[in-house]
């Protein structure tokens, strides 16, 4: 993996007239990771699909540095194909191997249900789904959106494991969370603060 780094200074976002959040900085380096706090509507998703490149933001700038990888509540994946094989479709767009992809399976225990229809799995199987597509694409930069909705708590610690993996190899992850995750070290932005500031400017 490519060192990482992912730098925000002095980010804003406006969505439909009205403005989010502004001055967000934020500095992230091999091995970093952050939690996005806040009550719903605050920003969180649309400060992490700016950090993916996927929103303009409306003032400041992202620096990034390594691949990324974005889970939201969007599963992306064929409902009608089995898990392996929805999963490679993505894996063959990010260069990855099946051995690769196994692993991916396995971290988040899914290999059991490799050969299962998407449409089949649970809430809970298909976020862990989610994250074994994120673990498998190898990208230095993982962007998680509410990752520990509707696992249970053997998932959150596979979530918390595949997490210490990707840092201690040198990736870094930005996650958005209304539930506390059994993550470690990791900095926090409360997006109430800087809501409170885009309301008073």
């Amino acid at each position: 993996m490519k060192e990482a780094a992912m730098r925000l200074s002095d980010v804003a976002c406006l969505r439909g007239g009205r403005m989010l959040f502004r001055g967000v900085d934020l500095d992230l380096k091999a091995g970093g990771s952050a939690l996005l706090a806040g009550p719903n509507g605050v920003g969180k998703s649309s400060l992490l699909r700016i950090c993916a490149g996927l929103l303009p933001a409306f003032a400041g700038t992202v620096e990034r540095r390594g691949g990324v990888a974005l889970t939201d509540e969007r599963l992306a994946l064929d409902m009608e194909r089995p898990l392996r094989k929805a999963l490679g479709f993505w894996a063959r767009l990010d260069g990855v191997d099946d051995g690769t992809l196994d692993r991916a399976l396995d971290a988040m225990a899914l290999l059991a249900l490799a050969d299962l229809p998407v449409r089949m799995l649970s809430t809970g199987q298909r976020k862990r789904a989610m994250l074994a597509r994120a673990i498998a694409s190898g990208a230095a930069i993982w962007l998680l959106d509410e990752p520990g909705n509707g696992l249970d708590n053997a998932s959150l610690k596979l979530l918390g494991a595949a997490v210490s993996r990707h840092l201690a190899a040198g990736g870094i992850m930005l996650a958005a969370s209304h539930q506390p995750l059994p993550l470690a070290d990791h900095a926090r932005i409360d997006l109430r603060i800087h809501a409170a500031e885009a309301e008073s400017a």
